[in-house]
């Protein structure tokens, strides 16, 4: 295959909402707006923003689990966000989800053996010793006891809940996985836990990881590139290396200077914005961070700032910064 696993091209998803006076001026949430990247094969790129930025909308679009407003979802080269129900279902297998809370995303009435084999089910029918073949198979590779194929979900802790979670999705061999909030529902203790065993299975299977996230901490760990989100747009996307050690956008200093610091004896960076996210509804015009940015010119209340490449290799939404490095 040539080019990248997974291609996002000008993505957008607007919720409409109810209309105007005699529905002449209809509202629209505008969640995602104009979002372009690629994914490579055993690549992780990682998304993180605040709330309501449009990073689950992402995940969602993914997955087709809704149909965008524009753009184009490219896997292996062919546009899913084009495919009619009968057309898609072949490709579900080559793309699947790992959910954010790992009790209510598994079925309460079925064993972790069903649970697991459930998918496989629903392209290939399986006699009963392949079925317990293939869970036992699966939950060792999660790093759980084949002996738990016969427990219910409630039998389990979170942890094991989320192995159980991460064991479905790879029981159809898949390209890509979307993580969307996969360890947020989780003690630290076992949060490490959990991105320690997705770093293996990477490196084992070669799956790549779309991984959706607030903290930073946890992408840190994980990511090979870092998509910054703020209000519906990439406003920076790097290596993870390169945007941890020098970010360039306003937005993204302050959710690093917001970060909480592991050495209490350390001082904390002062958070270098104030404010609240502006509504998807009305979104400020130009820049959308320029209320809340320390940098803010006359220009970025005009105009929207377009992904430019810098010379490091990353793209940078910001009039000033881009302007700086060119």
């Amino acid at each position: 295959m040539s080019g990248p696993l997974l291609k996002v091209e000008e993505l957008v998803k607007h919720y409409p909402l109810c209309g105007g006076l005699f529905n002449k001026d209809p509202l629209v949430v505008r969640a995602v707006e104009s979002v372009s990247f690629s994914v490579e094969a055993g690549e992780t790129l990682c998304i993180v923003g605040e709330s309501g930025c449009g990073k689950s909308t992402i995940a969602r679009l993914l997955m087709r689990l809704g149909d965008p407003t524009g753009g184009r979802v490219l896997l292996e080269g062919t546009d899913i966000a084009s495919l009619n129900k009968y057309e898609l279902r072949n490709w579900r297998r080559r793309m699947q989800m790992v959910f954010q809370d790992p009790y209510s995303s598994l079925n309460p009435r079925l064993t972790a053996g069903q649970i697991i084999t459930e998918p496989v089910e629903n392209f290939e029918r399986l006699g009963r010793k392949r079925r317990e073949a293939l869970a036992a198979e699966l939950l060792q590779k999660v790093g759980l006891a084949p002996e738990i194929m016969h427990r219910l979900p409630s039998e389990l802790s979170g942890g094991q809940r989320q192995r159980l979670g991460i064991a479905r999705a790879l029981s159809l061999k898949p390209s890509i996985i979307v993580a969307d909030e996969a360890v947020s529902a989780l003690d630290v203790s076992v949060q490490a836990q959990i991105l320690n065993l997705l770093v293996d299975l990477q490196e084992q299977t070669g799956v790549s990881f779309v991984f959706i996230s607030h903290d930073l901490g946890v992408v840190e760990h994980i990511g090979d590139r870092v998509a910054v989100m703020y209000l519906g747009r990439i406003v920076e996307l790097g290596t993870c290396e390169a945007l941890f050690a020098n970010p360039m956008h306003p937005y993204t200093e302050a959710l690093i200077a917001a970060a909480p610091v592991p050495d209490p004896t350390q001082a904390r960076s002062e958070v270098p914005v104030e404010g609240e996210v502006p509504s998807p509804v009305s979104p400020p015009s130009g820049c959308a961070f320029h209320p809340r940015c320390p940098l803010a010119q006359e220009r970025c209340r005009v105009e929207v700032p377009k992904l430019t490449p810098m010379p490091d290799g990353r793209t940078v939404a910001c009039h000033v910064r881009a302007t700086a490095e060119v």
